[in-house]
């Protein structure tokens, strides 16, 4: 998938090139109103293609899931604060060329919303622990790029900052409990933890809380400050952005306490298979070294106050800047700041309560829905991607085995060693060890060249 967006941003560097003469931002900008509309458009297609791809967005988001299997630390990192983030980043540095393809900058947001849905459901059903953060990782990025999509790129870029403290944070706590039950990552099997773990348990709680976008916590200033810019926007596609946000808002209640109460909730003996019973009282890790701890310790205060960061007066130059990143297309007033806070928080703890029930009556979110199996297989994005590009290459590669490697290329190689073998052995038996054959043959070729010296004189 990132060859994808690989190949699609250096499409758009080569277009630059043609029609600019440079890639440095400030040479591109001054020039881009110079640009047709064709050629602004494909340009920005293709450093949209690379964003996509970078920040795991549909349709080229099937390998941040798999990308879970390092440790949890680089997941945290790199998955979660940095990497993940760069296609957020370039849709923002670029906006000058963006917003000269309007309807490319609106696909952004689209595709953003989209994603912040489908990986919202997918984490619903999903029973590894990191991945049911990676697909909030592909949720939360989703609302960055509707952010950036509708020109709101202070507020993306905000919660750009304030993701990489929870998200960060939940890895790192969910590393510890992984650590304490030695390597264990499936949901079914934990439980319990919520006494041998308590820092641990609190930890999580803040990060899970600063995910959903509860007051004063982070997440709360930066998605809220997103959804009202979209409803900022108005208009058919101001109304749907934000209505699939608070939509969202919904599903990452419901995903993120569905697996905060898998992990520390208390095993009820009559209900819990023996599995999960006997994951409840794991071996005698504690809750793991300071160099563990204190990582978690630092990012729980950040995520729990890096969202007052934004506001005037708190730190200004931080303020300033974030105010100051790039133009506003959209500038949401006070009401309807309010307006999304009351109503993103009441769907946020509307799907908290969802996943308490759930886990109360001892049923699972969604299980009960038709959807469940497809949800399962993440709507067989990995299916339908083996069977479009997977297989066709495999017997595209099998036929030119079959028909040009094998008939061909080795052939011809058999051919030339046969020969080679062929001619070694003539000149073996030329070589037979007789004086007189040796005399004969310097004869021989002393006549041949008399003749041609002769010839040539």
């Amino acid at each position: 998938m990132n060859a994808i967006g690989d190949a699609t941003f250096a499409l758009a560097a080569v277009l630059l090139v043609w029609q600019v003469g440079a890639l440095d931002f400030t040479t591109v900008f001054a020039q881009t109103d110079t640009l047709s509309s064709t050629m602004v458009n494909l340009i920005a297609l293709g450093l949209l293609g690379g964003a996509v791809a970078k920040s795991a967005q549909l349709p080229l988001h099937t390998w941040l899931p798999d990308a879970m299997e390092g440790p949890t630390p680089v997941s945290a990192l790199i998955h979660a604060a940095t990497m993940v983030t760069a296609g957020v980043y370039l849709l923002v540095r670029a906006h000058p060329i963006f917003e000269q393809a309007v309807h490319v900058q609106h696909l952004a947001a689209v595709l953003g919303a989209i994603t912040l849905l489908v990986a919202g459901l997918v984490a619903l059903v999903q029973w590894d622990i990191k991945r049911v953060i990676a697909y909030s990782t592909m949720s939360q990025i989703g609302y960055m790029f509707l952010g950036a999509g509708i020109g709101a790129y202070g507020a993306a870029m905000f919660h750009l900052l304030t993701h990489a403290f929870f998200k960060a944070l939940l890895f790192m706590a969910a590393g510890v409990v992984i650590h304490h039950l030695d390597g264990e990552q499936d949901m079914r099997k934990m439980g319990g933890l919520k006494q041998v773990l308590p820092r641990t348990r609190l930890a999580f709680l803040v990060g899970t809380l600063a995910l959903v976008g509860i007051p004063p916590l982070a997440g709360f200033w930066s998605k809220d400050a997103i959804l009202a810019s979209a409803l900022d926007l108005g208009g058919g596609l101001g109304w749907t952005l934000y209505l699939a946000g608070l939509t969202g808002t919904l599903l990452t209640g419901a995903y993120a306490f569905r697996l905060y109460y898998a992990i520390f909730r208390e095993p009820r003996a009559e209900s819990e298979p023996a599995h999960v019973s006997e994951a409840a009282h794991p071996g005698e890790h504690g809750e793991g070294p300071l160099s563990m701890l204190v990582p978690v310790a630092v990012l729980s205060v950040l995520s729990a106050i890096g969202g007052l960061l934004v506001i005037p007066g708190v730190w200004e130059p931080f303020y300033t800047w974030i105010s100051q990143s790039a133009e506003p297309l959209v500038t949401p007033n006070t009401g309807e700041d309010y307006l999304t806070s009351v109503i993103a928080v009441s769907l946020g703890l509307l799907g908290w309560s969802f996943a308490r029930q759930a886990f109360q009556t001892d049923r699972q979110l969604v299980r009960q829905a038709g959807a469940w199996r497809v949800l399962e297989h993440k709507l067989y994005f990995d299916e339908l991607y083996e069977a479009l590009f997977f297989r066709p290459a495999v017997a595209f590669a099998n036929a030119l085995r079959r028909w040009v490697e094998e008939p061909v290329v080795e052939g011809s190689i058999d051919e030339i060693g046969s020969e080679t073998i062929q001619v070694g052995e003539g000149l073996a038996r030329v070589q037979s060890g007789l004086l007189r054959t040796y005399a004969l043959a310097i004869a021989f070729a002393v006549a041949v060249l008399v003749v041609v010296f002769v010839a040539v004189r």
